[in-house]
């Protein structure tokens, strides 16, 4: 271990001095090649592909202006973040959500903001920040949006949470079939069972239909703001039936459990410096009406979608922009190419004004909260019984 030392850049992500570290390892005798000897700010242009380079392999042109990349999370992040019109202090009232098979939140801040269970801040990642060596690093990398410091949580399982409980349940042969039949998704067709419910039932509002079943959306552990790994799925209210419209209650529930998920998450970050009062949402389940009627009423903020609902792909492209000088910054590009959505095409979508919903979601928000507590008494239970 002397003779083959390893360098460690650690990134302090915590609050009162506790240290969380991300590590990453480099052997001082490693080839260092694979690494390059250079990092580029997102959007920088690198050098261009010519006759014998992979790019022109891939299929462009020689000459053709190559951006820095992002992580495709951030790059939907620069694809939304400024759909609604700029401001240097609104901007720092913003979530952005990108929903698919796992969600990230990303917010922005003009000071650093250091959250237990939040990844970041981040903001400018230097040489002589780490002090190492020339040929590992030289340059710097901007975080998501130039000039701020990013705050990250996320869930790690939302999408294929969804997936699963639908794919797992004995209904759900029957339910694709359906679906399939009338040239639907299986959200689509669920979506319609519970407004065909709601009808039957006479119920006062949607959500209520899930009084009796509670979901803690953790089957992948807790990524923010509780950073549990060993966190555990629950579901509390299941019966024998096995109906299409007990899949869709299951379903609503889980939307709801993601829902008060993101909820904790926007609260924690709060009560440690942000003032987020704005979701902008992107990806795959942005295209789901229920799960972001949910999500406004649960966090009890509006949600401003993009009028490119690709909006991790339009990031690309802004980086792409920006790389051919098209623009003269990432700030530039983003505040030219981000439009929100007009109607009828695409809506804001507000929380419900009926103070009842606030109030049902309040209780089941509780419930949520307190199915990890018990979680962690009867694993300490456990661990006491096998001690």
């Amino acid at each position: 271990m002397e003779e083959d030392a390893y360098l460690y850049l650690q990134i302090r992500n915590s609050i009162d001095s506790e240290m969380a570290m991300s590590n990453a390892l480099v052997s001082k005798n490693s080839n260092y090649e694979p690494l390059k000897q250079q990092t580029k700010s997102s959007g920088s242009a690198l050098e261009p592909p010519d006759q014998s380079s992979r790019g022109v392999e891939l299929g462009l042109k020689v000459g053709t202006p190559v951006g820095t990349s992002l992580i495709d999370a951030h790059a939907g992040g620069v694809g939304v973040m400024e759909s609604v019109a700029y401001d240097k202090e609104a901007i720092c009232h913003r979530l952005v959500l990108v929903c698919g098979t796992s969600t990230r939140h990303m917010a922005v801040s003009s000071s650093k903001l250091f959250i237990p269970g939040v990844w970041g801040p981040f903001w400018l990642v230097s040489k002589s920040l780490f002090n190492v060596p020339d040929i590992l690093l030289s340059g710097e990398l901007v975080s998501m949006v130039p000039e701020y410091w990013l705050t990250e949580g996320g869930q790690s399982a939302t999408g294929a949470l969804l997936d699963y409980i639908i794919e797992n349940h004995v209904a759900s042969p029957r339910l694709a079939n359906r679906a399939a039949s009338q040239n639907i998704s299986v959200f689509e067709l669920l979506n319609k069972i519970l407004e065909s419910m709601v009808q039957d039932l006479n119920s006062p509002f949607l959500a209520v239909l899930t009084e009796d079943i509670h979901v803690l959306p953790d089957f992948h552990g807790n990524r923010s703001p509780i950073a549990d790994p060993k966190a555990k799925g629950v579901v509390c209210g299941l019966t024998l039936d096995t109906s299409e419209k007990q899949l869709a209650l299951l379903y609503l529930a889980a939307v709801q459990g993601i829902a008060y998920g993101t909820r904790h998450i926007v609260e924690h970050c709060n009560a440690h410096g942000h003032r987020i009062d704005t979701l902008l949402a992107c990806g795959e389940l942005s295209k789901n009406p229920l799960f972001l009627q949910e999500h406004a009423d649960i966090v009890g903020c509006s949600i401003v979608l993009p009028r490119e609902r690709e909006s991790v792909l339009l990031g690309a492209a802004i980086l792409g922009a920006v790389a051919s000088k098209k623009y003269s910054s990432l700030s530039d590009a983003m505040k030219a190419l981000n439009v929100a959505g007009q109607a009828p095409l695409v809506l804001v979508i507000h929380p419900a004004k009926d103070p009842k919903v606030k109030k049902y979601h309040d209780a089941k928000y509780w419930i949520f909260r307190e199915l990890y507590e018990q979680q962690l008494s009867h694993r300490s239970i456990m661990a006491q019984a096998l001690a």
